[in-house]
């Protein structure tokens, strides 16, 4: 089903040479040329057919899985986590805007006594990133338990699509070109609440315990090899605690970096691509990066 945008007055914000440090978990990167936040998803649609047929777009929710260079974004960026974020249970199904973030989903799930999306809690983003890349976290992902989506486009088209529509693998997704999610249906089964609310806290002191929680990063920055991990990997071959300027590979975990309070997005990049090439050098393995890298150089 496809659904054209409503020609209406806008109601959201647009916002002129943004600073995009706040809104990315690195806090790195320079200025967005604007940035709109909708009132809502037919806002969205609004704005959109507002917009040059070759404008640059940037999809931004939490800003995990995101390294955004020091010299900005020449485009628009779309930020859904302020109002794009609704999340209702019905019954055994749960329909989520893009911009809820997957931890309150989680939390949310689990109060309506619903069973199979505590691992969201472990993903530091929003559910339409996990959309994108089929994220996971504890050996659960995002597409197994998807029902359907709606999508948009840059003409401000929406469109109900199903899981046969895309290709998922282990972090991607291929489907439509130029489509971005903008909500999806859960399904989910009937179990105990505290049962469900129990293993989200477990989820997430496994994560404190074992992951940087508490400074900067953008989560799992390479994409773990077929039968093997990139952390161990990263970690034989010596480099966890190795520094370009202020980006520093985790002492807690070697598959995550850190901006330990001045990393430039050039730093991050630049340990980005030691970390791969002495894995390479050493094990003979490229790793992949699972972080999305956007915008200029400065």
């Amino acid at each position: 089903m496809m659904t054209a945008p409503v020609q209406s007055q806008l109601r959201g914000e647009l916002r002129r040479d943004e600073p995009l440090t706040r809104y990315n978990t690195w806090r790195v990167g320079g200025h967005a040329r604007q940035m709109y936040l909708p009132a809502d998803i037919e806002d969205l649609a609004g704005f959109l057919v507002t917009l040059p047929a070759n404008e640059p777009l940037l999809w931004l929710g939490l800003g995990s899985n995101l390294l955004i260079r020091d010299g900005g974004f020449a485009g628009t960026v779309i930020l859904l986590q302020k109002s794009v974020n609704t999340i209702e249970v019905r019954r055994d199904r749960v329909w989520v805007e893009a911009g809820a973030a997957c931890a309150k989903v989680a939390r949310e799930c689990a109060r309506a006594g619903l069973t199979g999306a505590a691992f969201l809690a472990g993903i530091p983003g929003t559910m339409g990133g996990a959309l994108a890349m089929n994220a996971g976290a504890f050996g659960g992902a995002t597409w197994p338990i998807v029902e359907a989506v709606t999508t948009i486009d840059r003409h401000g088209v929406t469109r109900k699509r199903t899981p046969a529509d895309f290709i998922v693998a282990y972090r991607e997704v291929r489907g439509a070109v130029d489509e971005w999610f903008v909500d999806c249906t859960l399904r989910l089964e009937h179990g105990d609440v505290a049962a469900e609310q129990a293993a989200i806290r477990s989820l997430l002191d496994r994560r404190a315990a074992t992951q940087p929680t508490g400074q900067p990063s953008c989560g799992s920055t390479f994409r773990n090899p077929p039968g093997d991990h990139a952390a161990r990997l990263i970690e034989a071959s010596g480099l966890k605690g190795y520094r370009v300027g202020g980006a520093e590979v985790s002492p807690k975990h070697a598959n995550f970096i850190i901006n330990t309070g001045s990393a430039t997005a050039d730093d991050i990049e630049a340990l980005i691509a030691h970390v791969r090439d002495e894995v390479e050098r050493q094990h003979g393995v490229r790793l992949q990066t699972e972080v999305h890298m956007v915008g200029e150089r400065a």
